[in-house]
């Protein structure tokens, strides 16, 4: 069993695969902590002072637009509650209320307060707990190790290869089954670092046709200047969305364009300990305190939720068709998907706040529950495939080692200039995208020995590939 990641989603795979017996091996970029970081819009939503789940799967499909699977939504809604008390019982600090229950805050689509967390340090804070949890399991992790591509035999997984950081090695797996759980694909839109959509480009590169790349969510509390995302949750603390005359308004505002600004100078100072991570970094980055001036916001674009299609047990599938000859959906046998990396259609056209979280955490246990059962009864195979996999990547850094194409820095601005201009038309950004493609990246180091630049260019060709595939398929 191999786990592609390093966040929430990945991680709770891992836990579920050793905890079904099959101690995974877990591969990512960067390392132990890297996730810690990830953009905090929002905590965990769980219906912990209802009867049941009902009203949050409501409310989820309305946020969705129709478009959500209700059968997903009431599988992840229904388990809300377990998951944050299995986190919990982990050692999970949560913000509790009087009376000791955790601290529930009113969120935009939510009827009644399901906000549950730790404030802005909610990502944090579950990455570490987890992580705590994989150490405890003797989970392997591969870290500074870049998953370059898919070994596969007739839609079956048989291996990965990678590239180590470290020593430059490319270096391939035999495994019996992948699960891809990354961050999501939306650094497209502003800076690759903040979301390269490793799983969605490997998906891609293995033949699977992605599905809801045709949702972009914005997230409606971005500052406008640093592009820093404010968690929703200052809203149940607080915080207030006005125009700039002073008028209360809502999130839509913000999203259809208003200039509106963010008045945090309202926040009780309780609420304030739960959110300093935001408050330091809006200080420290924009020069604003918080406790006496309102923060100019604009949409945008902090996670996506298209990726490889799945089912319930994190199966990637694909059209395909039946003994019979009848069109059908089958499994990509050994290859599985969670989190961002995965379309469920748990989320329709927009995710309802504390959802993204959720499905992560959910959806990740599902993925390495099948995984472990599943691994446990068939054999390795694809000997040749692998060689041939490894080959290839051994061609593909070579080549972005000696080509005289675009240089990394330029390559990036160029992808993000014409995905995200909104002079051109579908067709033109499609054949700029595909020319800039053609044109390949140029490294200015050569040295295959902690090349980081080599990262940045193996994370701009699978991006370039979602937009791609973006524009031609959304």
């Amino acid at each position: 069993m191999i786990v592609v990641g390093s966040g929430p989603a990945a991680l709770r795979a891992a836990i579920a695969c050793a905890d079904g017996g099959i101690v995974p091996l877990m591969v990512d970029e960067q390392g132990v902590g890297s996730s810690s970081g990830a953009s905090p819009v929002a905590g965990l939503a769980a219906s912990i002072d209802e009867l049941d789940p009902q009203s949050h799967i409501e409310d989820t499909l309305a946020a969705g637009g129709g478009s959500c699977k209700e059968k997903v939504v009431e599988r992840v809604c229904g388990e809300g509650v377990n998951t944050l008390a299995e986190l919990e019982r982990w050692g999970l600090v949560l913000r509790r209320r009087d009376g000791g229950l955790p601290h529930a805050s009113q969120a935009p689509g939510h009827k009644v307060p399901r906000l549950t967390g730790c404030g802005d340090s909610t990502i944090r804070e579950v990455t570490r707990i987890l992580e705590e949890q994989a150490i405890k399991r003797g989970i392997q992790r591969n870290s500074d190790t870049i998953p370059i591509g898919l070994a596969a035999d007739n839609f079956q997984v048989r291996g990965l290869v990678t590239l180590n950081l470290l020593d430059g090695n490319v270096q391939s797996f035999q495994t019996k089954a992948v699960i891809l759980a990354t961050e999501g694909h939306q650094g497209i839109w502003s800076n690759h670092n903040e979301g390269s959509g490793t799983g969605s480009a490997l998906a891609l590169s293995a033949g699977v046709s992605l599905s809801g790349l045709e949702s972009k969510p914005r997230h409606p509390l971005t500052t406008s200047e640093s592009s820093i995302h404010i968690p929703i949750d200052v809203l149940g603390s607080g915080g207030r969305i006005r125009r700039e005359n002073g008028e209360d308004v809502g999130p839509e505002e913000v999203l259809q364009g208003e200039k509106c600004v963010l008045d945090l100078r309202v926040m009780d100072t309780e609420s304030g300990t739960w959110f300093s991570q935001t408050e330091s970094r809006i200080r420290d980055r924009l020069g604003i305190d918080i406790s006496r001036e309102v923060i100019p916001i604009s949409p945008g674009v902090a996670f996506t939720i298209g990726g490889a299609p799945c089912d319930e047990n994190g199966r990637v599938t694909f059209q395909g068709f039946t003994e019979e000859g009848l069109p059908s959906q089958l499994w990509f046998s050994g290859l599985y998907a969670a989190g961002r990396s995965a379309f469920t259609g748990m989320h329709g056209q927009a995710p309802l706040a504390g959802n993204l979280l959720l499905d992560d955490l959910v959806s990740g246990k599902a993925a390495g529950n099948h995984a472990s059962q599943w691994s446990s009864t068939v054999n390795f195979g694809g000997f040749d495939h692998i060689q041939k996999a490894e080959l290839e990547a051994r061609e593909k850094v070579s080549a972005l080692l000696e080509s005289d194409g675009i240089p990394v820095g330029k390559f990036a601005s160029m992808l993000s200039s014409a995905f995200s201009s909104e002079q051109s038309s579908k067709a033109d950004a499609l054949n700029a995208i595909r020319e800039i493609k053609d044109s390949g990246i140029r490294l200015t180091d050569d040295s295959l020995v902690m090349n980081t630049e080599m990262l940045e260019a193996i994370r701009l060709d699978g991006l370039a590939s979602i937009a791609e595939a973006i524009l031609t398929t959304g």
